[in-house]
């Protein structure tokens, strides 16, 4: 078994020709997220999906391999009815451009990458516009969530934010259930969950950090709480390595997977 991993337009015409030959491709571009006939996996979520492979295998957009780590298990056992996703999003998402916008930001050196200086900003603004007024970023994350979690009707909606932190994406999810729930219980599932790790002590200042996300592989939930306008509603915060976790690291562990499975 052979295994490449390709990024950007090589991929739409390598990954085909390299399938061809027998090769597993896991593409971490955007090339095959869509297509009905490539998987779309998070190893933590839909690892059954693997064996569907025709030879390409594609790892989702960073801020979606996050955000459902911390769905799938909730999905699983409340049925989730909504979504709406806030972003906080790292300029190491944007490449070392946008590393370098935020540190020459810092000292009054013209952006390049942004369209606007990322330093003591936010901009509301990732990837393209597209005609419906929202983002690529956010099609993005919405299409692929109804993907991963198989449900391509899901209410979704999304907001996606670039802010001046060098790594490690934020976000703020809140979901609507179709059932009922326990709060206590609903902690005590995600600290169950593969990949997930809960950092969630209020009284002591204790909840997820892009600092302390940094250079890890899970997934960190806290602010764990009730949306008290909505009768099934809750409130998360997750963040996670973008660079990781986001990337490089979900498409090892797709790899390791494979391996498992053959």
């Amino acid at each position: 078994m052979q295994f490449f991993l390709l990024v950007g337009n090589t991929s739409k015409k390598f990954s085909p020709i390299a399938a061809s030959k027998g090769c597993i491709v896991v593409d971490n571009s955007s090339a095959f997220r869509m297509d009905k006939d490539v998987p779309l996996i998070v190893p933590e979520v839909n690892p059954e999906e693997i064996k569907n492979n025709h030879g390409i295998i594609a790892n989702p957009n960073c801020s979606t391999i996050q955000a459902v780590v911390a769905l799938k298990p909730l999905d699983d056992k409340y049925k989730i009815k909504r979504i709406v996703y806030s972003t906080y999003q790292a300029v190491s998402g944007a490449g070392q451009n946008g590393v370098d916008d935020l540190k020459n930001g810092i000292n009054g050196v013209p952006n390049k990458k942004f369209p606007y200086q990322i330093f003591n900003n936010c901009l509301p603004h990732i990837d393209v516009f597209l005609d419906n007024g929202y983002t690529k970023e956010e099609e993005k994350m919405i299409t692929e969530t109804r993907k991963i979690l198989n449900k391509p009707d899901l209410k979704i909606t999304a907001t996606t934010v670039r802010v001046p932190v060098i790594n490690c994406h934020s976000e703020s999810i809140n979901i609507e259930f179709e059932n009922s729930f326990n709060l206590d219980d609903l902690i005590c599932t995600l600290k169950k969950a593969p990949g997930i790790i809960v950092e969630d002590d209020i009284d002591h200042n204790i909840y997820p950090l892009a600092t302390n996300a940094n250079g890890h592989d899970d997934v960190f939930v806290g602010r764990i709480r009730r949306d008290f306008s909505i009768e099934n509603g809750i409130n998360l915060w997750v963040v996670a390595d973008n660079v990781r976790k986001g990337a490089a690291s979900n498409a090892i562990q797709i790899v390791e997977k494979l391996i498992e499975q053959d």
